[in-house]
């Protein structure tokens, strides 16, 4: 009885995230078309190399970019860096499962709140600073 209830949980998630995914989705494609390369890993799509994509490091223009998480796509930098970075990232996924399409407005209200309290936007997220203690694990 325990896997079959997994299993709704998951679909559940899976389908709560959807849009978020597809989103991911559309923007692996354009890596992959790139020359990146894609990995099914602990669930999630990874997608790195894209090295015809020059920008992509740059993009979005904060500090120490490395990859972003869209629902359950991860994209980075190549495959290593990722991952370095997993537990973080898959804290994101698991933060995209709980808030669904509301991750990114709380994600972003979180970084305004922060700066207008004279914080940093990026670091001072309750978002980030969740998904670095899970990194920390």
């Amino acid at each position: 009885m325990r896997p079959a209830r997994h299993r709704v949980h998951r679909t559940i998630a899976y389908a709560w995230v959807a849009p978020v995914t597809l989103a991911g989705l559309v923007l692996a494609g354009l890596a992959l078309a790139c020359g990146a390369r894609a990995r099914w890993v602990e669930g999630q799509l990874e997608v790195a190399g894209a090295h015809r994509l020059r920008g992509f490091g740059r993009w979005p223009p904060v500090r120490d970019f490395v990859a972003i998480t869209l629902g359950h796509v991860i994209l980075g930098r190549d495959h290593a860096t990722l991952a370095r970075w997993r537990r973080h990232e898959q804290a994101h996924v698991r933060q995209y499962e709980r808030w669904g399409l509301l991750f990114w407005p709380l994600y972003l209200g979180a970084s305004g709140w922060a700066w207008l309290r004279g914080r940093e936007p990026y670091r001072d997220n309750p978002f980030e600073i969740e998904a670095r203690r899970a990194e920390a694990e």
